[in-house]
């Protein structure tokens, strides 16, 4: 009899979604954590260059800009000569290139400028011209 009654109340935690809340919390809780979540929604939430390139751009380019080669090639932003020019960046986020889709247009004009100073300024490029939020709204499509 006490086995039914087990049982019976295992379905019924089964049923309401309970055991199954119950078991996605554990294990979330056993697993480690993997950094901070990503946005959701049609537009990314992060504030500032350094955590937009965490979140959006270092998955394919890497922590430390080196790019990587894979089942996709994802070109290196450490020591690129192609961010010399401010416009190049703020048109590759706004429009895409090739594999690259354009993220930008997910992003606020502070969000872009945002990023593409940090690449620029970051991963030994020494480019220093700011990109403005302004440079951004003329350059969007």
């Amino acid at each position: 009899m006490r086995a039914f009654a087990i049982t019976r109340t295992l379905a019924l935690f089964l049923a309401t979604g309970v055991g199954a809340a119950a078991q996605e919390h554990a294990l979330h809780a056993a697993l480690p954590s993997a950094g901070p979540a990503m946005s959701e929604g049609k537009t990314f939430t992060e504030a500032g260059g350094e955590a937009l390139y965490a979140q959006v751009c270092a998955a394919c380019h890497q922590a430390g800009g080196e790019g990587a080669v894979g089942a996709a090639s994802y070109p290196p932003l450490r020591h690129n000569q192609k961010l010399a020019s401010a416009g190049y960046p703020v048109t590759v986020l706004l429009y895409g290139l090739r594999g690259m889709p354009p993220l930008g247009r997910m992003m606020s004009d502070t969000q872009v400028a945002d990023v593409v100073n940090y690449v620029r300024t970051h991963f030994d490029n020494p480019y220093g011209d700011a990109v403005a939020p302004e440079d951004v709204k003329a350059a969007r499509p």
